[in-house]
């Protein structure tokens, strides 16, 4: 039983070690004004993420919950369950072949 409680120690540690950052991205569209002139309207896209010693970021945005009257985040106890498990960018894979598809 004392290998599984230092285990869990370990990675309680581990949690404590990391931190949450959050990023605000804009989403912009052309709309068209009453004059007919192009009109820029931009809205805030907030983004958080779980950045940990030695792994790379994830983004924990659809799984946390936001209050809205204070903005303090909190993360349900299932989210660690579905988390999806973030890889290095040097692992992230890119086929030239689809992106010429794509033009």
């Amino acid at each position: 039983m004392a290998p599984f409680a230092r285990s869990q120690d370990k990675a309680s540690s581990e949690q404590t070690k990391c931190r949450l950052a959050e990023i605000v991205q804009y989403k912009c569209d052309v709309e068209q004004n009453n004059q007919g002139q192009p009109q820029l309207h931009c809205w805030p896209v907030p983004r958080i993420f779980r950045i940990c010693p030695g792994r790379p970021a994830v983004e924990m945005t659809r799984y946390v919950d936001v209050d809205t009257q204070s903005g303090e985040i909190s993360i349900p106890a299932e989210a660690s369950q579905t988390l999806p498990k973030g890889k290095p960018w040097r692992d992230v894979r890119c086929y030239e072949e689809k992106i010429s598809e794509m033009l």
